[in-house]
């Protein structure tokens, strides 16, 4: 028999969320993004549960080519663009869309020969620095783009670094990029999960939802159900240990938490091989048969200990979520000093996953 433990797919849930995003921007046409696997999800499933999607963005070659054999006629955004000559003709012949952030790519599409046109977003970096050209230099690269053969079309683009953050927001960067983008006459997409939320003017042509598809919270501070979000994966396992501890005690590895009292723990299969973030601390929320708890000690590589001093329906065999349906990712999250995307990400390859 196998471990007991599980993550759960609801299509239903990407599919309704986003339906959300939709509807916080109207006139927009919305990228569902689906790198990283469809965040832990599984592209295909996220794919499959988005027939009606106007998009999808990613950065894998090989993942964007597979969902164009599938059968997705759709635009395909290439958010990285690409690292290579061959990798714009494969864009080319597979109708893939291109992001274009640095001067070697502006240079392949200039002098290489093409089967056809490739559409092209032309990212920049408006404060972020991360990817992109400088936003002055706007105006000179749209006019390389209009002049090449290669281009199909042109659209504008950025990434906001404070979205998120009410203090900091996006004004700064928002008026770099208006200031370059001015008097070209190009379609745009600048909104992330947190800006489609809570800044509709930079709606614009397109929106980028992430982490906000699966049903996670772009914000700190906001839950994902305060923003009309379902949680899309659970991630579920069972007690298959019970040990009573008493005053003095302690539980796992180094010894990090001990007894001041007498208890009941539970013993969860669930540990850091399986994605479970080893650094979550002691009171971390853990659900028990229906019931919240908390995390005790240290979490193992394929074990983590659990309170049951106060469930005395818990025994060997209670179902247990480590976070999803009931318990929100972001709060697993915030106890580890991490974020929700990094949990979807990084669920292992050894965990079954079912779609429900």
């Amino acid at each position: 028999m196998s471990r007991p433990i599980q993550v759960l797919i609801n299509p239903a849930a990407i599919a309704g969320n986003y339906q959300r995003i939709k509807a916080l921007a109207p006139q927009s046409r919305a990228y569902a993004v689906v790198k990283a696997n469809g965040y832990g999800h599984g592209l295909e499933r996220v794919v499959t549960a988005l027939p009606d999607a106007d998009g999808f963005a990613l950065l894998e070659f090989g993942r964007a080519i597979a969902l164009r054999e599938a059968g997705v006629r759709q635009p395909i955004l290439m958010l990285e663009g690409v690292f290579s000559p061959d990798e714009l003709l494969l864009a080319s012949q597979h109708d893939l869309t291109v992001a274009v952030h640095e001067e070697r790519a502006l240079v392949w599409l200039e002098t290489r020969s093409l089967p056809k046109p490739v559409h092209i977003y032309l990212k920049l970096n408006t404060g972020m620095n991360r990817l992109g050209f400088v936003a002055e230099t706007a105006p000179a690269v749209v006019a390389r783009l209009r002049a090449c053969a290669n281009v199909a079309s042109i659209t504008l683009m950025t990434h906001f670094a404070t979205a998120d953050d009410p203090e900091r927001g996006i004004a700064s960067q928002l008026a770099r990029f208006d200031a370059a983008a001015e008097g070209l006459g190009l379609p745009m997409t600048l909104a992330n999960s947190a800006a489609t939320f809570d800044y509709p003017e930079v709606h614009r042509d397109w929106v980028r939802p992430g982490v906000a598809l699966y049903g996670a919270s772009p914000f700190a501070h906001r839950s994902a159900a305060s923003l009309g979000l379902v949680a899309a994966m659970t991630l579920k396992s069972e007690i298959i240990g019970v040990q009573t501890i008493h005053p003095g005690d302690s539980v796992g590895y180094g010894a990090t938490f001990s007894a001041t009292e007498t208890m009941r723990i539970g013993i969860v299969a669930c540990g850091y091989a399986d994605g479970y973030p080893r650094h979550a601390p002691t009171g971390t929320p853990v659900i028990v048969a229906g019931e919240r708890t908390r995390l005790l000690g240290r979490v193992s590589m394929d074990m983590l200990a659990v309170d049951l001093s106060h469930l005395s329906q818990a025994q060997i065999g209670s179902p247990v979520e480590l976070w999803g349906k009931s318990l929100p990712i972001d709060e697993v999250a915030a106890m580890a000093d991490t974020i929700g995307y990094e949990l979807m990400c990084a669920v292992a390859a050894r965990v079954p996953v079912k779609t429900i």
